[in-house]
């Protein structure tokens, strides 16, 4: 918008300064056109195909094109629904079973090397068994680059699946909120064997505090790479919205990784406003399948002086490109929230000095 404000008057019977009513039909068409389809509300719906599949999967509903196509889509429905769906439940039933027994036992035994190893052990075969149930298909790049151990993992967030398929490859450290129900059961039990990093509400809202535990973590050279999303919530696999600085706060090697899901096979996206989660896994287990790509980049560091605003977008930028991605700067907190008064203030101000007349 200041590029084309800070252009020549078209009239130069203007040039004086005079106003013209004409002056504000360019700040209606841009609030028009933000009305219409603005950059951060289509980011929280489901990633739009450029035509329609046989998974009925972009936002349009079902349309009548032929005999044939309508009958192949009622073969797959029935495919995906009664033969695929059983099987996938009972294999995600086992991995979490696993996951949680195993966990229990292993926190048992003393801290030593051969429990870290069967930390390891349980951790890869419950998530491995958990992408089987999704038929997830994974392409692992630059594995040269994998997390080290005392370093922190940063990634784009498209759903809580990001975690199976990023330890697939390699165990890490967890970090999020406490939680009841099963979810909290889990927690519990993986704490027990691996350092997780869970943290209750009225500490996740305390900066200092997640930044000092953080610190902690990083400190043990010996202890798993903590994963992080530093977009707080779950992006529609087109874009890499603003990443919180409070990561790159911490001071220590980030090891950036964008994930990319193939939208033709499956809509890997958490729309969490419109589906519960297990509303969200039965939709993506009866997808045809997950296929995604995941890129290791190489470590990065903060720089002498560059504060960690400026290292998190730089992150974000690398992630973004790599993956294919729009880089907007964001908030996805938006999602849920409104546009800050401070920001709208600042766009005012912006406008209020701009010379239009130029």
């Amino acid at each position: 918008m200041e590029e084309d404000m800070g252009r020549p008057r078209s009239s130069p019977s203007l040039a004086g300064g005079d106003f013209a009513l004409s002056d504000a039909f360019y700040f209606y068409k841009k609030g028009l056109e933000s009305i219409v389809d603005d950059e951060v509300t289509q980011r929280f719906s489901s990633e739009e195909l450029a035509s329609w599949n046989l998974l009925t999967r972009t936002n349009q509903n079902f349309h009548y094109i032929s005999l044939r196509l309508t009958i192949i889509w009622g073969l797959g429905v029935f495919v995906r629904y009664c033969i695929l769906l059983p099987l996938r439940v009972t294999l995600a039933v086992i991995g979490i079973s696993w996951l949680v027994i195993g966990t229990t036992l292993v926190g048992f035994l003393s801290d030593s090397s051969v429990k870290n190893w069967l930390s390891e052990l349980v951790h890869l075969t419950c998530y491995r068994i958990c992408a089987r149930a999704l038929s997830a298909t994974i392409r692992y790049h630059n594995r040269e680059n994998k997390p080290r151990k005392g370093g922190i993992c940063v990634a784009n967030h498209t759903a809580p699946i990001d975690v199976v398929i990023l330890a697939n490859d390699g165990c890490y450290a967890m970090v999020g909120q406490v939680h009841g129900g099963l979810m909290g059961v889990i927690q519990r039990s993986m704490v027990r064997s691996c350092p997780h990093v869970w943290f209750e509400r009225s500490e996740m809202k305390d900066r200092h505090t997640v930044t000092s535990r953080l610190r902690a973590h990083v400190a043990a050279k010996t202890k798993l790479p903590i994963l992080i999303f530093p977009e707080g919530t779950c992006i529609n696999n087109t874009s890499v919205m603003m990443f919180k600085k409070g990561s790159f706060e911490v001071g220590a090697t980030i090891s950036p990784v964008a994930i990319k899901y193939d939208p033709r096979f499956g809509d890997a996206f958490w729309n969490s406003s419109k589906y519960n989660i297990v509303s969200y896994l039965l939709r993506t287990m009866t997808s045809w399948a997950v296929v995604v790509n995941v890129w290791y980049l190489p470590p990065m560091s903060l720089q002498d002086g560059e504060d960690a605003a400026q290292f998190a977008n730089k992150v974000k930028s690398a992630i973004a490109r790599q993956g294919g991605l729009l880089d907007l700067a964001w908030d996805g907190g938006l999602k849920r929230g409104k546009v800050k008064d401070t920001l709208r203030e600042e766009q005012q101000r912006m406008y209020s000095k701009k010379d239009v007349s130029r």
